[in-house]
């Protein structure tokens, strides 16, 4: 009997595990995430051709009408000042929002993964000069950083994700660099410099490919605090500047109306509460299921 056995439980040793897909070991919430942030990326690419009413046409004879008025157009979410269609704007502007905070992610993530990387695989002095650098830019709030930028430069698209690539990168370089000196004592990073392969080839081939989990994560929670940050500094002045239109733009346009015309301001801070709590959502998600150390956990 045991000569019978044998075999059959060394062919289910050898079993291949089914592996579970990406999608299905998702979360309810980050499922309904998903769905959520895809419709309002959809609606950021294709919105200029769908909205109800032109988000750029001025009629103060139609001004802060209430949600659900036909007069003779149909205003789903009302107007406002400036007698806008509130609802159409909120399309419109989704795209400068997201725009502005994957691209302002891309920019960092760049310029952090590429320090992380190079500080934790030389080390040495290298690593003391870049992390130096990174603890001078730690010492400086962030906030007040980009707003003695932005205060200097012209406002705009372009100029915000510049600016937020260029001061959030740190966060992406410290934790890149921590990732790399434990990657880069791995058997197979050891083992690739016995075989003579050079130092960018480990970097990238080796190394790069390890960190891209841990910047995922980061991504995706980055992405979220700049569509933050960008309806902040909207929301004062130095950041979207008419005749462009995005969701911290219209905060601003309502903040002189909310005791007698709450929705004017009301919809476009639900809208960004919405997508950051989804991109929130899928982040967290993402972390559990990249991160072995948490999956060990479970």
């Amino acid at each position: 009997m045991t000569g019978i056995e044998a075999p059959q439980t060394t062919r289910e040793i050898r079993q291949p595990k089914k592996r579970t897909s990406l999608l299905r070991s998702a979360t309810w919430p980050a499922r309904i995430s998903m769905v959520i942030l895809a419709i309002i990326c959809v609606l950021a690419v294709i919105g200029p051709w769908i909205t109800p009413h032109d988000p750029a046409q001025i009629d103060v004879t139609r001004a802060l009408l209430p949600p659900f008025t036909s007069d003779p157009g149909f205003y789903l979410l009302g107007t406002d000042n400036l007698g806008r269609d509130i609802f159409s704007r909120l399309i419109v502007g989704s795209r400068i929002s997201i725009l502005v905070g994957v691209l302002g992610v891309a920019v960092a993530g760049v310029i952090g993964v590429t320090i992380g990387i190079v500080a934790g695989y030389f080390g040495g002095w290298v690593d003391a000069v870049l992390m130096r650098i990174v603890d001078a830019f730690l010492s400086i709030p962030t906030i007040l950083l980009i707003l003695a930028v932005l205060a200097i430069l012209n406002p705009g698209v372009t100029t915000l994700i510049i600016v937020l690539g260029l001061t959030t990168w740190v966060i992406y370089a410290r934790q890149v660099r921590n990732e790399v000196l434990e990657i880069r004592e791995r058997l197979f990073v050891k083992a690739a410099r016995t075989f003579g392969s050079g130092n960018f080839f480990i970097a990238t081939r080796h190394i790069l490919v390890n960190v891209i989990p841990t910047f995922v994560v980061l991504s995706t929670l980055s992405v979220a605090a700049l569509i933050v940050t960008e309806s902040s500094l909207s929301f004062l002045g130095l950041g979207i500047q008419p005749p462009d239109v995005s969701w911290g733009l219209m905060l601003t346009g309502g903040r002189d109306y909310l005791a007698t015309a709450w929705w004017v301001s009301t919809f476009p801070g639900l809208a960004i509460t919405l997508t950051v709590l989804c991109i929130l959502f899928i982040g967290d998600w993402l972390r559990g299921h990249l991160d072995p150390r948490l999956k060990a956990t479970v």
